[in-house]
């Protein structure tokens, strides 16, 4: 896998770009001399946390002929205080869904993701970070 970052100002904005040629926007905010341009790469990582996880459990509930009609999923993270680097410490996850879908298979399906697929979840628990999480339906 190659990835490519390319700067597109003369601050802090990059664009990565994967190699089939999907983009992503990363920047930093005023108060480090960037201009909001872009997501920061610590917050990336928990989208990719978000998306890994979603991808895991969409295919476990289809499998199981569970109906999705709406799935969200909120991330909640802080920072290790005054350290540099500065690693997540605690991040919380909510997993959100409506449809005709069994409360046990949703919250199995999660914990599989988050305990065994998962590998973003794996990398950021390697780390230290504490991971939590709760799934609603409907």
């Amino acid at each position: 896998m190659l990835i490519e970052l390319k700067r597109v100002d003369d601050d802090f904005s990059f664009e990565a770009k994967d190699t089939v040629g999907h983009t992503v926007q990363m920047d930093s905010g005023a108060a480090f001399g960037g201009h909001d341009l872009g997501v920061r790469p610590m917050q990336l990582l928990l989208m990719g946390l978000g998306g890994c996880s979603a991808i895991d459990i969409v295919s476990i509930l289809k499998k199981q002929k569970q109906r999705i009609d709406d799935f969200k999923i909120q991330i909640d993270g802080n920072r290790e205080d005054g350290k540099e680097p500065s690693l997540w410490e605690n991040v919380t996850i909510r997993f959100l869904f409506k449809g005709e879908i069994d409360e046990g298979k949703a919250q199995r399906a999660v914990e599989l993701s988050m305990t065994k697929y998962c590998s973003v979840a794996e990398t950021l628990r390697k780390s230290g970070t504490h991971l939590s999480w709760t799934v609603a339906v409907n």
